[in-house]
């Protein structure tokens, strides 16, 4: 890829080096949230008839890569269309913990961690996203952070938590513990990434998680970049 010195931005100054897309491909009856309904897409005009063309989706706006604002779990709660982008968008890193079965710990995250991560966008690659299928193993079995290790992230004060499984909550984690710790302390949760096998442990990158604007939603579907800049 060539470089590009972008301007006018707040990436002013610095070279672009290369954009991961962190965004999974919405289509219909893509695999989703088990007891969610399928998103479908629709075409409802084609060149060829009408001269132009559009479609219409019908599905949940916790589908496919996604933002979860706290009204996902607290009424009253800020709604997606309310959240403070500063903490979608800023200085980030991908971290990759080891796998002691279906639960992400306190401890799994305190060892690798580094004081640089502190109060920054914390990405967890789990390898989930390359099994995407109808299976048991991608819809079910999938790890997610423990009670603990959301208060262990809450501590080290980040701005947002993503990760590349349906849920930041393993799906046997029925009372939701990790999304209730970190939505009530206002740190926003970004599921169902893709593609965070390109970007580096430890490395910095700046990530762009914009959901689209809701009003009044719970959460929203988003197009999330991890950039490289130099």
């Amino acid at each position: 890829m060539s470089f590009i010195t972008l301007q006018n931005s707040f990436f002013y100054g610095m070279i672009l080096k290369a954009i991961h897309d962190l965004s999974a491909e919405l289509k219909s009856y893509m695999p989703s949230w088990p007891t969610n309904p399928f998103l479908v897409v629709e075409p409802v005009a084609l060149v060829p008839r009408d001269g132009y063309s559009m479609e219409r989706l019908a599905g949940l706006s916790h589908t496919g890569t996604h933002v979860d604002s706290p009204a996902h779990f607290f009424e009253g709660g800020q709604s997606v269309d309310e959240l403070d982008l500063t903490r979608l968008m800023g200085e980030g890193y991908c971290l990759r913990p080891p796998l002691r079965g279906r639960e992400i710990g306190r401890e799994e995250l305190s060892g690798i961690w580094r004081p640089e991560y502190d109060g920054k966008i914390v990405l967890l690659y789990t390898g989930w996203s390359s099994k995407r299928s109808f299976t048991r193993e991608f819809m079910y079995n999938f790890p997610g952070l423990t009670k603990d290790a959301a208060e262990f992230l809450v501590e080290r004060g980040v701005r947002a938590v993503g990760i590349d499984t349906l849920s930041v909550d393993p799906y046997a984690n029925e009372k939701f513990e990790a999304h209730k710790v970190l939505l009530s302390h206002g740190v926003p949760i970004i599921e169902d990434l893709s593609n965070l096998s390109e970007l580096q442990e430890g490395k910095s990158y700046l990530v762009a998680a914009l959901p689209i604007k809701l009003k009044g939603g719970s959460g929203a579907m988003a197009r999330v970049v991890a950039v490289e800049v130099e």
